[in-house]
């Protein structure tokens, strides 16, 4: 399974805090977890610090923007960009969503190394409170990190849960692009992406989007479809078959 985004479970983040206490009190991660989480973290930093990297876009407007964010990129390009957005947004507070499992604790774990939260839940498990975690956290002044074709996919596809977050929280909307110019591509039902060392990755933030609070079903659809447009721009895969394969 890939590896990245995210706390151990059940521990309150130095960072932001934790965001969903139900769930953490329902998932026990054993010290061994923690620890391979905590190592998987510093081996992303290692991998981060060998990479040359180009930052596109408004990044000083979005470290000086005033209310919390919710950032978005496809789930094969996660690999390293808790070590990249901590680059990029020194100051800013963040938690993502990872799975409600022990892959979602090690993960949790992985991501603290950058001062990075988490919420744990899912489109698939725990959804609802997944979502009142991830407005708790944004109430709290957190920025927030969606990959909206996770966790099973399909690649490419953006589900529903970020527009409706946007909708009723009133936050930014932030496509963001990374780019590894040269990789190992997994695989993985999303072709996962892991860049090689000392290699150059460019992460481009793309035009901002502002969800109105007001939609009827034909325009969240709109909204929806062209917020996936946007993310698709220079994909090169696209017309591969994205299915769920594992």
């Amino acid at each position: 399974m890939p590896v990245f985004f995210f706390v151990k479970v059940g521990l309150v983040s130095p960072f932001c805090g934790s965001f969903n206490d139900a769930i953490d009190s329902e998932i026990r991660s054993s010290f061994k977890t923690v620890w391979a989480g905590r190592l998987l973290g510093w081996l992303l930093r290692l991998l981060g610090m060998s990479l040359r990297k180009e930052f596109r876009g408004e990044i000083r407007k979005i470290n000086e923007w005033p209310s919390p964010v919710i950032f978005v990129l496809w789930h094969n390009q996660i690999g390293v960009s808790p070590y990249l957005w901590r680059k990029m947004f020194p100051k800013r507070k963040c938690v993502v969503l990872t799975s409600a499992s022990k892959d979602g604790a090690l993960l949790a774990s992985a991501v603290s190394v950058f001062r990075v939260g988490a919420v744990h839940g899912s489109s698939s498990r725990r959804a609802t409170a997944a979502l009142i975690g991830l407005k708790r956290a944004a109430k709290a002044g957190n920025d927030l990190v969606f990959t909206p074709d996770g966790p099973r996919g399909p690649r490419y596809e953006l589900q529903p849960g970020v527009i409706k977050i946007a909708q009723t929280t009133g936050m930014l909307v932030q496509p963001m692009y990374i780019d590894y110019q040269s990789c190992w591509k997994l695989k993985t039902w999303d072709r996962f992406r892991i860049p090689k060392p000392f290699s150059k990755v460019i992460l481009t933030l793309g035009d901002p989007l502002e969800i109105p609070r007001r939609l009827n079903e034909e325009e969240f659809e709109s909204q929806r479809a062209d917020l996936e447009a946007s993310l698709r721009v220079g994909i090169g895969d696209l017309l591969e078959n994205h299915g769920n394969d594992h």
